[in-house]
């Protein structure tokens, strides 16, 4: 068979034809594609002609074709639908790929060039000069710059860390399934519903198991710890969460996060850093790890405060003391005393087709003028996965695929990746992009019910896809959302603030046997009770945040010191005033995948960064008339067309009229 990668596809919007693709097409076109890009580099390099734009820039972008294809399918499956095959090729592919990587952004000619053409980028024009100089300082970081004898410890170290991040994610699926809670008895699940617990036996029949499972998700935190009554059960589930890669064995992270940090540390000081944190922010909006604590540290004293008056509410309902894996089940039932409001029982409103097609394309429509059509002519990498064509009023802008439920074989959490990126230099007109959730799939028949996390995070991610959608670049490595990492999740949390809309939930949110909407007198309290348990959500993530940093804040000296990963948990949440037991981080070291293996190393602030820019924008839609198609359009232009363009908070400003203010996030979390 010809390989389907060598060429491009074929398909509508030049979506991947993952029916064509079979395992040994990967290595080949890897292989092919490394020694392709290699050989346009050398040619951009050996040009005697003076460096410009036109004859290095340009190529250089143009550069990796067969490479950025096959690359972009294996890794959506290696996340979305991974297999034995797949994995074995990604720890071998792993030190390859970062080796070839090093050899472009440390070639010293290529650099040489292109610092050549920065010295001289006034001449550009806006986009081209951005784009100068992007890539001037992703090389430096790099260490472009080094000596003979750095670049190639730097090479060693790169290669290392990039296999020891594919095992950290392999190990983690691994276990993750492994630690999958067996039931067998149903009265230890009273509490879910029909349809949670016809999940549970899904799960437990695709394994050949009898009884019902309860499979892991990727936070600290089940969702059903909110409603199984069994005290044991949900600590059960607690303990096999937090237990992920501890357990020893071959699954084992501790001592493959002490390698990682180590060689981090080692590698920033290579580049002339403190600390690997000092390269990651150096390169951010935050700009140094600095301003990144002075946010963390100003938050973080009362978000405990609040934590602790949260756990004593909860105490006193609840009849004791509470503990981790009481936390949610009491918080609920404080929830029904204070706000006549049982979440849990919301579920039967919010069905996931109606979700998406009332809540998140109508919403969509609403905002931008989207509309959706189904194309079941189309395919993904599964048979589970949606094809949808996106158009506006101009035309079809895009593809959009869904992937929800969860499996075996994907990795656990949530998020959106870009297939195709829109981009003038390449002709490409339209994007393609994804979302990945992991719901629990009930049996043939019925009803997929959701909860109100699971309809948040379904809005979340809806708002990367549209970034991809809307982004319009000239050039491929500005395209898409290849923004700075602490600016990604701004659009998608603004795009949250739509799923409790007034005029958006009273579209989707209806019974699904009788269509009845939602009570308006719920939905009121259910805003009303917004600031409710913000004390353990803001705790919690902050916890997170602080143990990111606090890992790589570390010099080489220091992580050399670190011999017990627990132990040096416990210290930097204690050192914060955070350590809580009943309120433990929303991810823990060994199953941190968004630092370990995820590509948000020191910067898993990012989030709480970025929310200081969407608390920000909500109060602004609210202040101009809220789900508006002319604020929508000033959205889109003005900041998710902008993809990489341009300075985001520059973007920012262009949009709200002026920097944003910390009090509507303050106020927001209840820290005000």
């Amino acid at each position: 068979m010809t390989n389907p990668f060598l060429a491009e596809s074929e398909l509508p919007y030049q979506l991947p034809d993952f029916a064509a693709v079979r395992d040994e097409h990967f290595l080949e076109a890897f292989e092919v594609g490394m020694t392709e890009q290699l050989a346009e580099i050398a040619a951009i390099t050996a040009d005697p002609a003076p460096p410009t734009f036109e004859n290095t820039l340009a190529p250089l972008e143009r550069s990796g074709g067969v490479l950025d294809r096959v690359a972009t399918v294996f890794f959506t499956l290696a996340s979305s639908d991974t297999t034995d095959a797949i994995q074995a090729l990604e720890e071998e592919l792993a030190p390859r790929l970062a080796a070839h990587h090093d050899a472009i952004v440390l070639d010293a000619a290529l650099f040489a060039r292109i610092d050549a053409i920065h010295a001289a980028r006034d001449d550009l024009d806006d986009e081209q000069r951005y784009l100068v100089e992007r890539r001037h300082i992703e090389m430096v970081l790099a260490g472009a710059a080094l000596d003979d004898a750095a670049k190639e410890r730097l090479r060693a170290l790169n290669q290392q860390l990039s296999t020891l991040t594919t095992r950290f994610e392999k190990n983690l699926l691994n276990d993750t399934n492994e630690l999958a809670v067996l039931v067998t008895d149903a009265a230890e699940l009273t509490g879910l519903t029909a349809g949670e617990l016809s999940a549970a036996r899904e799960a437990a029949a695709s394994r050949d198991l009898e009884g019902w499972l309860v499979t892991l998700v990727l936070p600290t935190g089940h969702p059903w710890l909110s409603s199984i009554e069994s005290a044991a059960t949900r600590a059960r589930i607690m303990e096999a969460s937090r237990a992920r890669a501890t357990r020893g064995g071959e699954y084992d992270n501790r001592e493959l996060v002490l390698e990682l940090v180590r060689a981090r540390a080692e590698r920033a000081r290579l580049l002339g850093f403190r600390d690997h944190a000092s390269v990651v922010t150096a390169d951010e909006t935050a700009g140094s790890p600095a301003a990144v604590a002075e946010l963390l540290g100003r938050l973080a004293p009362a978000a405990a405060r609040n934590a602790a008056a949260e756990r004593e509410a909860l105490s006193a309902t609840f009849g004791g003391e509470v503990t981790a894996s009481d936390w949610a089940f009491a918080a609920d039932a404080v929830r029904r005393e204070r706000y006549d409001l049982d979440t849990a029982a919301l579920r039967p409103w919010f069905e996931a087709e109606r979700v998406l097609q009332d809540g998140v394309f109508f919403a969509a429509e609403r905002l931008y003028g989207l509309s959706f059509r189904e194309r079941p002519d189309l395919h993904g990498w599964n048979d589970e996965v949606r094809v949808f064509e996106v158009s506006d009023g101009d035309g079809p802008i895009g593809l959009y695929l869904l992937d929800l439920y969860t499996r075996d074989s994907k990795r656990g959490g949530a998020w959106m990746n870009s297939l195709v990126s829109r981009n003038e230099l390449l002709g490409v007109p339209a994007s393609v992009v994804t979302n990945n959730l992991n719901v629990p799939r009930p049996a043939a028949g019925e009803p997929t019910l959701l909860t109100l996390d699971e309809v948040e995070t379904f809005f979340h991610e809806f708002g990367h896809a549209l970034h991809g959608l809307f982004a319009h670049a000239g050039y491929p490595s500005l395209a898409g959302t290849n923004v700075f990492r602490d600016f990604v999740e701004f659009p998608s949390q603004v795009n949250e603030m739509w799923a409790m809309w007034p005029e958006v939930l009273t579209n989707y949110a209806r019974h699904h046997e009788t269509g009845e909407p939602l009570d308006a007198g719920v939905a009121q309290r259910l805003r009303d009770a917004e600031r409710f348990g913000q004390g353990f959500g803001t705790s919690e993530y902050l916890q997170a945040a602080l143990l990111d940093q606090a890992w790589h804040t570390l010099d080489v000296e220091q992580a050399a010191a670190v011999t017990d990963a627990a132990a040096f948990e416990a210290g930097a949440l204690a050192s914060v005033g955070l350590a809580d037991d009943a309120v433990p981080p929303r991810y823990a070291t060994t199953y941190f995948a968004h630092v370990f293996a995820g590509g948000y190393d020191a910067g898993y602030y990012s989030y709480i960064w970025s929310e200081v820019l969407d608390a920000d924008t909500v109060e602004w839609f609210r202040e101009n008339g809220g789900l508006t198609r002319e604020n929508g359009e000033r959205f889109r232009r003005r900041l998710l067309q902008a993809a990489g363009t341009r300075d985001p908070l520059a973007a920012f400003r262009d949009f709200r009229g002026r920097d944003a203010e910390l009090g509507p996030l303050l106020a927001r979390r209840g820290l005000d």
